[in-house]
């Protein structure tokens, strides 16, 4: 496992950070989602961390503000976390893990009760993520149960809570 430092973004970070997401994923999808969340009023500049070894940025996770609508059109906030991603070289050395374990205490702290992931149903489990039907809350489109997860970060986070995610428009741009 490397250690590395997690942080805040900053201004002066923003290529780094599309070239991690971009190397991550093996095309521009994700950093451009990036770029365009960033603009957007669902961004948290506090959530969207970088993770750095050797004074580079060698990871990033973002965190965006969702909307969950049940049936009756009552909303209750969450938060997305996507994407997340490590450059190639330093991948399965625990860089994502310790990005998510930061990113969860620092959305706690901030007052936010649940997130949402759509991920590998065997890696998001590590970190308390269950899937997402277990409160009858549904992704916007089809996707398997097992990877749309969420996860409470407050006791009954998403007690009460029920329906369909509502994503940024971003995310239909890519």
């Amino acid at each position: 496992m490397i250690n590395v430092d997690i942080r805040p973004e900053t201004e002066s970070d923003f290529t780094a950070i599309y070239e991690v997401n971009r190397l991550a994923f093996g095309q521009a999808s994700e950093a451009n989602l990036v770029e365009l969340l960033r603009s957007g009023d669902s961004f948290i500049p506090e959530l969207s961390l970088v993770a750095t070894f050797e004074q580079k940025i060698v990871g990033h996770i973002l965190f965006t503000k969702i909307k969950i609508i049940n049936e009756d059109g009552s909303e209750y906030e969450s938060l997305a976390l996507a994407p997340m991603a490590v450059v190639p070289d330093l991948q399965k050395q625990g860089i994502g893990g310790q990005l998510i374990v930061s990113g969860l205490a620092k959305a706690r702290a901030l007052g936010f009760a649940s997130v949402i992931v759509l991920g590998h149903e065997h890696y998001y489990p590590k970190f308390g993520f269950v899937p997402a039907k277990r409160w009858n809350i549904q992704s916007p489109f089809e996707v398997p149960s097992d990877v749309f997860m969420a996860i409470e970060l407050v006791e009954d986070g998403l007690k009460g809570v029920s329906g369909t995610v509502v994503y940024p428009k971003a995310f239909e741009m890519v």
